[in-house]
């Protein structure tokens, strides 16, 4: 299923596209040399939204959980991927511990925790599953609903090392983002690879960071393709100290809100654009679609109810949001569906290393185009990207489905590229010499 466009801002897009398309040799240099420089990510998932005039990633999670919405026709290539990044950070491991979130009752997250495990035993590696929670004291079965079994296991400490009974890993992957806190269990494993970074994880982490590092690489990307950084990079600033129970900070939030919104209001001037500009103020740290709200108004940010004041407060694991994201807000003009099942869709591109290894539609009926899609009724249609994102038919139209696609990988990996950066710039000190 491919989605549809319904702008008539379309033509923008297609110039993109194009000249994607007509630099695509240039673009596949350019990354490969970046990819010399920096070490990418294990894997990650990006958000993109599509407006039309402009394409842009407004979120990159480090810790994706969402595997079993891929098709499985994409299976080749995540195991190809997995198989060139084991061989480069650990090309003796034999064994791989997998340490999930501590969702439990959601099976369709430990659907997502299957799919890996099987990626990785498909390079060759014996792959278990270690619970952190305490509950998990014995070997636990979860039944999941394709009628497979997930074996959770306690997790053992012994000294530097983490492993299970009986089972000694080469390397742990990690596909919990940390939002609670970094467990004990997890720091000094000195003798272990470790992947993602502790720093990774959203005890640490920031997307403030991570825009910082994305504006930069969107801003060197566009003069080596001759375009206006601003297609594929949303603004942002951040306010901090906020407190929205106490209603500090407001006046910080409302002169942020402003300054964005106008700067939106140029372009769209500059562009022609006859539509109204909206930020998107989240919480710069966690994720799952908590804390955010979107913005219209600099007036909208002040003076809140309680029941707007509770939902911007608290995020995932019921931490306090101290720190918002402002961020320029795009448009989504994608479709997917019809009738009583078409719904406002956004792509979302999964890589593995430095590859492109799928992608599907996250669509919500009940919002508009210029709402947060991530949010309770969305679902997923898995089978939306029916071509490659690595693929490019330059035979074709710019807005055929190979290429279109291909600008999604293309942003996406941008992306990747700006969290690779991010995680090298917010390394702990020890870290960072023993990269150098």
């Amino acid at each position: 299923m491919v989605p549809r466009l319904t702008t008539a801002f379309s033509g923008p897009l297609l110039e993109i596209e194009r000249c994607f398309l007509d630099a695509m040799s240039e673009i596949e240099c350019w990354l490969r040399a970046q990819w010399q420089e920096h070490t990418p990510p294990f894997y990650g998932s990006v958000d993109l939204r599509n407006a039309g005039f402009k394409l842009a990633p407004v979120d990159m999670n480090l810790f994706p959980g969402g595997f079993n919405n891929l098709d499985q026709s994409f299976r080749p290539l995540c195991v190809q991927a997995a198989l060139t990044l084991v061989d480069r950070i650990c090309p003796d491991a034999r064994r791989l511990l997998l340490i999930p979130e501590n969702h439990t009752r959601n099976l369709f997250y430990l659907q997502n925790v299957a799919q890996i495990a099987a990626i990785l035993r498909l390079t060759g590696l014996e792959v278990r599953i270690g619970s952190l929670l305490p509950e998990i004291d014995q070997p636990t079965p979860v039944e999941l609903p394709d009628g497979t079994t997930l074996l959770l296991e306690p997790l053992l400490r012994n000294r530097q090392r983490l492993g299970l009974k009986g089972f000694e890993p080469c390397a742990i992957l990690l596909n919990n983002d940390l939002s609670a806190g970094i467990p004990e269990i997890l720091r000094h494993l000195d003798e272990q690879v470790l992947l993602p970074p502790l720093h990774a994880g959203w005890a640490v982490r920031r997307k403030s960071n991570h825009f910082a590092a994305y504006d930069e690489v969107a801003g060197d990307f566009a003069r080596l393709v001759g375009i206006d950084p601003w297609r594929i990079n949303p603004y942002f600033s951040v306010c901090d100290s906020v407190n929205f129970h106490e209603r500090q900070g407001e006046d910080c939030l409302a002169a942020n809100v402003d300054a964005v919104l106008e700067l939106i209001r140029e372009k769209y001037r500059q562009y022609g654009i006859d539509e109204t500009p909206y930020v998107v103020v989240k919480a710069d740290a966690g994720t799952y679609g908590m804390g955010v709200m979107t913005v219209k108004d600099a007036s909208q940010v002040t003076g809140l109810n309680r029941r707007q004041r509770n939902k911007m407060s608290v995020i995932k694991e019921g931490l306090s949001v101290s720190q918002v994201i402002i961020q320029e807000g795009v448009h989504s003009y994608e479709v997917v569906g019809s009738g009583k099942e078409e719904g406002v869709a956004e792509p979302v591109v999964y890589m593995i290393d430095r590859f492109v290894v799928g992608g599907f539609y996250r669509v919500h009926s009940g919002r508009g185009r210029d709402e947060n899609l991530n949010a309770p009724g969305m679902h997923f249609e898995r089978l939306a990207f029916e071509t490659s994102c690595s693929l490019p038919d330059q035979c074709q139209t710019p807005d055929a489905a190979p290429n279109r696609f291909y600008a999604y990988g293309v942003v996406a990996r941008l992306a990747h590229l700006a969290a690779s950066l991010e995680l090298e710039r917010t390394a702990p000190v020890k870290e960072q010499l023993a990269c150098a």
